[in-house]
């Protein structure tokens, strides 16, 4: 008897969560396969609902109760779980270091972009609690994602009581499932990937094709574009400037001790292979960095930057035995230029390092300035400039001869235009500070 109610209540909920597809879909079709994404699958055990971002397991009774209220709860409750796998948080490592906070963070940030769409079949206006939070931690950060409002409430660290207020008010699933395999597993990369595809089809039918439904969800393109933006490690972008050739090194890499012992046994005195001379090894010869020291640029930034590029050259196999680096401090002109040729005269520069400029931005000029080095013979051979700024300037018209990269530090995620001939990286604090 009791097999043949639960059976009748899974059917039910079939139909629920078909004409909760439905309804989403109807009034997003961007949705349309992150929709289909996740199988239902029933759970007694469950007290509510949960994803691994292969199924939604949800508990029958709490699934009906909900569709009594109406609609609206069942298809919140559902895009709320489904919001967790296209933005990654079910697999984002931020969690193993804080579980609670990262749930939280989590759960507002789902909650936000639900609470900024435009849509009657999600409609439940903000109560006056929600709105404050969301306007205070857009004070803080221009972007409310996971990691970032996770960060917040890491340094923050509130008083126990708001951050249970918090968790009664947003939390909606059960996080339980996060990062285990269903029935059918896949690797969490398989899964990652898949979701990742889902999510930039979804930025392109969002800024293309939607023109209507992009106007209303403001909160879920940001989300997207930061998501979806590349994330780079910063040590192997600067091996670009990295030039290959051979050294007079011997290579053991590549030596097969097995046919030295055969050889050395077979004809007493003759190996049959030997150590090479030579091995090809990435090393810095020549090149520019440029640090963008106009009134937009903090201070601390630059510091950080010039720390984690110092870490990278300060290693003694990424240099030739003669090197030329010139670091040109430049805003609106060229305010200093420090040449370095050795890893002593380098520490020495990052000890002494003071900020000199402060005005605007002007890209022109260091640029000026290196062609005048050129014309001056300074260089060996100039392999490439990397120019780190975090805003905006005016560029030069013509292609330089040497490769160039902009490294632009922002906090907005919104994209930079740069010249077709410039190698584009944009880092946040993270990217920058990221050991390999």
């Amino acid at each position: 008897m009791f097999e043949d109610q639960l059976i009748e209540k899974v059917e039910i909920c079939n139909e629920i969560l078909s004409g909760c597809r439905n309804e989403l879909y109807l009034n997003m079709r961007f949705l349309d396969v992150a929709l289909h994404s996740l199988a239902p699958e029933p759970s007694m055990a469950l007290p509510q609902v949960a994803t691994n971002g292969q199924v939604f397991r949800y508990n029958p009774e709490f699934l009906i109760g909900q569709f009594k209220i109406g609609n609206v709860p069942v298809n919140r409750c559902y895009f709320h779980s489904l919001l967790h796998c296209l933005f990654g948080h079910v697999w984002n490592a931020c969690g193993e270091e804080d579980p609670s906070l990262w749930n939280l963070a989590c759960d507002i940030v789902a909650e936000y972009i639900m609470d900024g769409l435009h849509c009657r079949c999600l409609r439940n206006s903000p109560k006056p609690y929600r709105r404050a939070v969301y306007e205070g931690l857009l004070q803080k950060i221009p972007v409310i994602h996971g990691e970032g409002v996770y960060h917040l409430l890491q340094k923050g660290r509130p008083d126990i009581r708001i951050i249970a207020r918090m968790v009664q008010e947003f939390t909606v699933d059960d996080h339980s499932l996060w990062g285990q395999e269903g029935k059918n597993p896949k690797s969490p990369m398989e899964q990652q990937s898949r979701w990742q595809d889902i999510r930039e089809k979804m930025e392109v039918e969002l800024e293309l094709f939607s023109k209507e439904a992009s106007e209303g969800s403001k909160g879920l393109q940001e989300q997207l574009r930061v998501e979806n933006r590349e994330r780079y490690d910063y040590r192997s972008f600067l091996k670009k400037f990295c030039v290959l050739k051979e050294e007079v090194q011997v290579d053991l890499d590549s030596f097969d001790y097995i046919f030295y012992h055969y050889g050395m046994e077979l004809y007493g005195n003759m190996p049959l292979i030997e150590h090479q001379e030579t091995r090809e090894m990435q090393k810095i010869e020549d090149f520019v960095i440029v640090i963008d020291t106009s009134m937009s640029c903090k201070a601390s930034l630059v510091q950080k930057f010039l720390e984690e590029t110092y870490s990278i050259l300060s290693q003694s196999e990424s240099f030739y035995r003669k090197f030329c680096i010139h670091i040109l401090q430049c805003d609106e002109r060229v305010q200093s230029d420090v040449v370095v040729e050795s890893q002593r005269q380098l520490a020495g520069y990052m000890e002494g390092f003071q900020v000199k400029g402060m005005g605007g931005t002007d890209f022109r000029p260091a640029f000026q300035y290196v062609e005048g080095l050129l014309a001056k013979k300074s260089f060996h051979k100039l392999r490439g400039l990397i120019y780190f700024t975090d805003g905006y300037g005016t560029y030069p018209l013509k292609k330089p001869p040497y490769d160039t990269a902009f490294v632009f530090f922002r906090e907005d995620y919104q994209d930079v235009d740069v010249p077709p001939w410039a190698i584009k990286l944009i880092l946040n604090e993270s990217d920058i500070t990221k050991k390999s």
